[in-house]
Parts: structure tokens; sequence; C-alpha cells
């Protein structure tokens, strides 16, 4: 897995990169901040959505500062799936770094 900055995510997405944004937060946080169009699927619900997700999709798991993005990513490793980075700092990252108009919590 590796890691990605918010300012790559965003560089990747702004050159049309076909990225699949995992949040896996809760939803009471997406409520307050998210990146338009990532996906939410909490992270306790994963392993009964794996069927839901492509495992060769390039995609990027994010939560509120990367620790439980870092484990669903290494979770989904373990279960065979590639192309997977993680969003250091979190959507806190995203806020402060890309798009100060998303809320910070």
């Amino acid at each position: 897995m590796q890691d990605l900055s918010a300012i790559q995510l965003k560089q990747l997405m702004d050159e049309g990169e076909p990225l699949f944004i995992l949040d896996v937060r809760e939803p009471h946080e997406v409520a307050v901040a998210h990146i338009e169009g990532s996906r939410h699927i909490p992270m306790n619900t994963i392993p009964t959505k794996l069927q839901e997700l492509d495992p060769n999709q390039a995609m990027v798991i994010m939560c509120h500062h990367g620790m439980r993005s870092r484990m669903v990513g290494d979770f989904l490793e373990s279960r065979g799936f590639t192309h997977i980075a993680n969003l250091q700092g979190g959507i806190d990252a995203w806020s402060t770094d890309v798009d100060p108009s998303v809320p910070r919590y």
C-alpha cells in the first residue's frame, strides 16, 4: 500500500485518473465533511461489503486522519486487493492542504 498526500490525490483527480475514493469514517463524520465523489462504507462494515469492491480498481482509502484507512487498506490487501493507497492525514489534510471550504472537526 502506498501513501498519498492530499495534494497528490488532488493532482491525480485533476489529471482524470480513474480513482475510487473509499471513505471509511462513521456516518456522523461524513455528514460534517467529505470529498465529492467518494464512496462511504464505514470501517466496521467493510468485511461484509467486500463483494461491492473491485479488487483490481485503483483505490484511495480515507478517514479522519489516516489511521483507520491504513487498517482497512491492510485488511483489503490481505484479501487480494491491489492498487491501494492511504490518504495521509485523511479529510483533515484535505481540508488544510487542498480545500479549506471542507469543514474541520
